[in-house]
């Protein structure tokens, strides 16, 4: 444990020092569904300097062979790095990096990346693990997490504003002693919005976490998910996709919020309108892993489109809201009815939830007023899922926020559900809506809310996170 510590605190120094210790084994186990799986590498020191996906492609672009030829959620290569709260204050913990193989929509083998994060002190083994979906929301390689949580990364200041932020409800996993895994859930073409590769680039992320040996998560740990607006779709389709490709994994819960159920919804509330810019974002990014969509945008977009297509890809979350809101979408199509052209209308059936029963206890909560995501769709999307005996759904509607406040006012309430499950506690059968004046009213929501930022604030000194 001195050990573990003293590298710690030599990471956050940003020295190279700790290659020695690298070097003598410390790697990561087989995957837990092929006991006979191969050693992997040697896990690599961390980089002074943190570089983008950008400029780091042999960690985020191994060769197309090597990944093929690796089973969904195998670990090609990892490396120790340094995280930070907002890109400035280390953050003391054991985090590393993994490179892995997972799918896109086609099938076909793809590379992705994901954080894994363990805190100080003792576990009972198997350490329980939480995935957490940030929502990404950018169109570029350095807007992704891993990169944006590193210390001294640049993504804070350059746009990615959210990943920072949401990486405060993560830290409060960690100071529950849980590990923690952040995939970058857009995959290697920052595919905004693509929720079914991001439900598979989720649950590998999750094999993968689950056989690296220094996490001390393992085969069979309880997992949960969590993700909210552009982290909520990810996580829903994991919920969804996980008893057909990736039974093995035991999932026990999963929390959404402000749930991107239906996009063609999305797209309609937001034409003209303040959010237009992001949701064009979202259009950009599903290009990337529509083939028939892109090449309906190649061929219809407007010379306007076209050039906006042109701008906004270089951006993250911020520049993508801010640039050119109130834009009539769907006017920039050539085509009557943009919504009712076959590549469009194959994409939206292919994102859109509740195709399928999850497996596991859901958390589900979403502003009444919220300006980015239609409740309505949440509500169709908990009627269509509690339309079937098995469901377990508790659903709460904030009265008291918006889109952006309701994580604040929901999120705590979902993490302290979520840790429920982890635990073992059972979870209320069947479902339930509740309207709430405001979720802060959860009982014991206020304390965990308290307690979270405490501890944050208290790593802001150096205090171990979950020691």
């Amino acid at each position: 444990m001195k050990t573990r510590r003293l590298t710690g605190r030599l990471l956050r120094l940003g020295t190279m020092s700790i290659s020695a210790l690298v070097a003598t084994g410390l790697t990561a186990g087989p995957a837990p569904a092929d006991p006979a799986a191969p050693v992997l590498p040697s896990i690599q020191p961390a980089q002074i300097l943190p570089l983008p996906p950008e400029l780091d492609p042999g960690f985020y672009q191994p060769p197309a062979d090597v990944v093929a030829a690796a089973a969904p959620g195998e670990i090609i290569a990892a490396r120790q790095v340094n995280l930070a709260n907002f890109g400035l204050i280390p953050l003391n913990v054991d985090a590393w990096q993994v490179s892995y193989r997972s799918n896109n929509g086609r099938d076909e083998a793809i590379p992705a990346v994901a954080t894994l994060i363990k805190p100080r002190g003792v576990a009972p083994a198997p350490r329980k693990l939480l995935s957490v979906q940030i929502a990404e929301d950018s169109t570029q390689g350095y807007c992704s997490p891993s990169y944006a949580l590193q210390h001294l990364s640049a993504a804070p200041f350059v746009g990615q504003i959210v990943a920072p932020a949401e990486f405060l409800f993560a830290q409060a996993a960690l100071q529950k002693g849980f590990a923690v895994v952040i995939p970058d859930h857009e995959g290697p073409n920052s595919a905004y919005a693509a929720g079914p590769l991001g439900g598979r680039i989720t649950l590998d992320g999750i094999r993968a976490a689950t056989s690296f040996a220094p996490l001390e998560v393992g085969a069979g740990a309880p997992v949960a998910l969590y993700g909210y607006s552009g982290g909520s779709m990810p996580t829903m389709h994991a919920a969804e996709l996980r008893k057909t490709y990736a039974p093995e994994l035991n999932i026990v819960g999963a929390a959404s919020g402000g749930t991107g159920a239906d996009l063609g919804a999305t797209l309609l509330m937001a034409n003209n309108q303040a959010t237009a810019g992001l949701v064009l974002g979202a259009v950009l990014g599903l290009s990337r892993e529509y083939p028939d969509f892109n090449t309906l945008l190649d061929q219809k977009l407007n010379p306007l489109g076209q050039l906006l297509r042109a701008v906004k890809a270089p951006f993250c979350v911020q520049y993508q809201t801010a640039l050119l809101p109130f834009l009539n979408i769907t006017g920039m199509i050539n085509s009557p009815d943009p919504l009712q052209e076959p590549a469009v209308q194959a994409m939206l059936e292919d994102t859109r939830l509740g195709k399928s029963l999850p497996d596991m206890p859901l958390f589900i909560w979403h502003s009444h007023w919220d300006e980015i995501l239609p409740l309505p769709s949440t509500n169709q999307l908990v009627d269509t899922y509690c339309q079937q005996p098995a469901a377990q759904v508790t659903y709460t509607r904030d009265w008291a926020s918006e889109h952006i406040l309701a994580e604040v006012t929901g999120g705590p309430a979902a993490l302290m559900w979520l840790f429920d499950r982890l635990n073992g506690v059972a979870a209320q059968p069947g479902c339930s809506t509740t309207d709430m004046p405001s979720m802060l009213g959860t009982q014991g929501e206020l304390q965990t809310l308290g307690d979270t930022l405490g501890e944050t604030f208290a790593s802001f000194f150096g205090k171990p996170i979950g020691a």
